[in-house]
C-alpha cells in the first residue's frame, strides 16, 4: 500500500514513528511538506502536486500542525477527492482546531465539558464571571495552542484585569471554571478506530496548572475507568475523527472534556504507557483503507473510489515500549 504522511518536518517524533511502523509492515511510505504542495482545482481528475509529480497514495496520514491548518486541510480534501482514504479528514480536522465549535458540537451531543462562556471583548465582566461560576476561572484566547493563550485567574479582580486586557486586543475569549479537585492534573487517551489504544496522566510542573508536556508537564501510565474511556471514544466520534488524543480532566461530577486534539503526538503517550501507537494506527489503516470511510465520505459528499492495492503486509499489532529515541518537537507537531 502506498500510503503518504503529511508533515512539515520527516525528523519528527511522530512522522518517524509512523514511517517506521509502516516499513515494518512492508509498506511504501513517503513523507510530504503540505505546504510545499500544489492542486489542480478545476481537473476532471483531481490532482494534487509537488515538484511536477503528482503524488497518489492509497492512503493518507494529516500530521497538520495548528500554524498550518487553512493550506493543510486544503491539501487533505484535495486527497480526498482524488479517492485516498485519510485517518483524519479534512473538515474533522478544521472542526477540532475550532475550539468554539468543537465545543458546542460536543455540549451539544451531551459529552460533559466545563462550564465554559464565550465572549467577544464582552463590555459585561462581571456577568461574564458570574456566568462560570466566578474566580478561579480559566480564561483562553481562543486561537491559542499548546497551552499558550492560556491564563488562571485566582481573584474576580484578575479575572477582570486579564478580561480588559483581552479586550484591548479586539480578541475572541473563552473562560472556563477552574476545576481545583484535578490538581493540575488531566489525562490523554489516544482515541484510533473508535477505541482507546493508550492512555497518560499528566501533572503540572510545580507553580503551573497547565498540564502540557511541552510546558514541563510529567506524565505517568494510567487506567481509565469505563466512564472516562466511553467519553474519550464518544468524543472522538463527535468530533469524525478516527484517530485522535483526547484530553480529560477528572472532576467530582465525573471526566470533563477540555479538548480533542487531530494531531495527537505521539511521544510522549508511546513512552508513557509503552504502547505502540503507531502501529495501532497503521493496523487502522490496513483494516479500514480498502473499503473507504465513512467520515471520509462525510466529508466529501462522495464515497472514496475503490481502487485494487498492494499488498498490506503481514505485520501484526505490538504493544511493546518502543525503543528510545531523541526528542525532536517543532512548533508544529500538536501535544
Amino acid at each position: 500500500m502506498k500510503i503518504g504522511i503529511l508533515s512539515r518536518k520527516a525528523s519528527l517524533y511522530s512522522t518517524r514513528r509512523l514511517r517506521e511502523a509502516a516499513e515494518e509492515r512492508g509498506h511504501d511510505v513517503r513523507v510530504v511538506d503540505p505546504l510545499r504542495c500544489y492542486m489542480d482545482i478545476t481537473a476532471k481528475r483531481p490532482k494534487v502536486m509537488l515538484r511536477g509529480e503528482e503524488l497518489r497514495f492509497d492512503a493518507v496520514v494529516p500530521r497538520i500542525g495548528a500554524s498550518s491548518t487553512f493550506y493543510g486541510t486544503a491539501v487533505v480534501r484535495q486527497f480526498e477527492m482524488a479517492g485516498a482514504f485519510t485517518v483524519a479528514g479534512s473538515e474533522a480536522i478544521a472542526r477540532s482546531r475550532d475550539k468554539l465549535r468543537s465545543m458546542q458540537l460536543l455540549a451539544g451531543e451531551g459529552v460533559g465539558l466545563p462550564v465554559t462562556g464565550f465572549a467577544h471583548s464582552s463590555r459585561d465582566i462581571k456577568g461574564l464571571i458570574s456566568m462560570v461560576g466566578g474566580a478561579p476561572l480559566i480564561l483562553k484566547l481562543l486561537e491559542g495552542t499548546q497551552g499558550m493563550g492560556v491564563v488562571l485567574a485566582q481573584t474576580r479582580k484578575a479575572a477582570e484585569s486579564v478580561i480588559g486586557a483581552f479586550r484591548q486586543l479586539d480578541a475572541n475569549i473563552l473562560l472556563q471554571e477552574f476545576i481545583e479537585e484535578a490538581g493540575g492534573s488531566d489525562v490523554r487517551a489516544l482515541v484510533v478506530g473508535g477505541r482507546v489504544v493508550a492512555a497518560m496522566e499528566r501533572h503540572a510542573a510545580q507553580d503551573e496548572f497547565r498540564s502540557n508536556l511541552h510546558r514541563g508537564g510529567t506524565a505517568n501510565p494510567v487506567k481509565l475507568t469505563a466512564k472516562e474511556r466511553n467519553t474519550a471514544i464518544r468524543a472522538a466520534r463527535v468530533m469524525g475523527l478516527s484517530v485522535s488524543g483526547v484530553d480529560i480532566i477528572r472532576s467530582k461530577r465525573g471526566p470533563l472534556v477540555l479538548e480533542v486534539n487531530s494531531s495527537p503526538g505521539l511521544e510522549g503517550i508511546e513512552t508513557t504507557s509503552g504502547v505502540d501507537v503507531a502501529g495501532e494506527i497503521i493496523e487502522y489503516i490496513e483494516n479500514h483503507a480498502r473499503d473507504g470511510d465513512e467520515s471520509q465520505e462525510a466529508a466529501t459528499g462522495r464515497k472514496p473510489r475503490k481502487k485494487r492495492r498492494k499488498g498490506s503486509g503481514s505485520g501484526s499489532k505490538s504493544s511493546a515500549r518502543p525503543r528510545p529515541r531523541p526528542s525532536s518537537r517543532t512548533a508544529d507537531e500538536s501535544e
